[in-house]
């Protein structure tokens, strides 16, 4: 009688306690762009795939609303004379830094529905330089249109910008942030790595050493400090000085027996410049909060505990 041949493929049915092994964030990856990757990321488990393809749709979203959006408000401020102010050449300057923003969600999507690191390294190195060079761009600009309301409000008379310095200001701002995504993209100073599900690409914020922790300390203090002090500083100052403002014309009319000071029409102007300062306001709120705590993340990457993030 001829020995019978066991079905070694069977084995996990009758052994119901065996376990396969989790997949780890990389598996997918050619193993000459894992090189690329911070070690960091490749200790996690694989990414449900439902949850790479739930945000590549919210992307999708994004990318058609936000291409729209700031491309009218580019073509409306290019088509329309009257609109063309020192004031809207900011404002026109962040519709174009948030329309560039959303030319590098096409990888992100790719990578989604790819389920990781499938574009590769150089369009990663896109991706990184157009999100660092559009971010940063727009805390300066945002910056500058703080400092642009607080001459309105504060300086109405002799410290209103104008074209030519608000062009200016502009000019800086470009100039001012593009070293800060050519030098990672180059390898001169830092550099651009995958990150997270390694759907997306950013500076590299988790290598220790003394040199990268200098990096990650300067482009936290001077790409993101920096501006968001200046635009507290002008913001608060302009409410110092309607509170200001406000209190020495109530002591004035009230001396002089009468409501008010100011005719209907300082009354509509003054209104007016207030509730476009609350929407600037508002609208630097939200990006203050949006970036605080990627910044905050950042720096933990560099000198804290790693693994809390994620």
């Amino acid at each position: 009688m001829e020995p019978q041949d066991s079905d070694h493929s069977n084995y996990s049915v009758w052994l119901p306690s065996a376990r396969v092994a989790p997949r780890l964030l990389g598996w997918n990856v050619p193993a000459e762009e894992l090189i690329h990757i911070p070690s960091h990321w490749l200790s996690f488990p694989e990414v449900e795939p439902m949850m790479h393809y739930s945000l590549g749709l919210v992307y999708c979203f994004f990318f058609a609303v936000c291409l729209v959006g700031n491309g009218l408000v580019i073509w409306i401020f290019s088509t329309s004379k009257t609109l063309q102010t020192p004031s809207n050449m900011f404002v026109v300057n962040l519709a174009i830094l948030d329309f560039l923003m959303m030319t590098k969600a096409p990888i992100f999507i790719y990578n989604s529905f790819s389920k990781g690191f499938a574009a590769g390294h150089v369009a990663c190195q896109i991706f990184a330089f157009i999100g660092s060079l559009s971010g940063i761009g727009a805390a300066l600009t945002n910056a500058c249109i703080a400092y642009d309301r607080y001459t309105t409000i504060a300086r109405p008379f002799d410290g209103r910008v104008t074209k030519g310095r608000a062009l200016i200001m502009l000019i800086f701002v470009w100039a001012y942030t593009l070293p800060w995504a050519i030098m990672p993209m180059l390898d001169i100073w830092g550099r651009f790595v995958p990150e997270g599900f390694l759907t997306s690409c950013t500076f590299d914020y988790l290598t220790t050493t003394p040199e990268n922790q200098f990096f990650v300390v300067t482009i936290f203090i001077f790409s993101y400090m920096l501006p968001m002090s200046l635009i507290i500083y002008f913001y608060s100052q302009i409410v110092s000085h309607v509170v200001n403002h406000e209190k020495t014309l109530r002591e004035q009319a009230k001396k002089m027996h009468v409501d008010s000071l100011r005719s209907n029409q300082q009354q509509n102007q003054t209104s007016t410049e207030i509730r476009i300062t609350k929407a600037a306001i508002s609208i630097c709120f939200l990006f203050v909060l949006s970036w605080t705590p990627y910044a905050v993340m950042a720096l933990i990457g560099a000198f804290g505990n790693q693994y809390v993030m994620m």
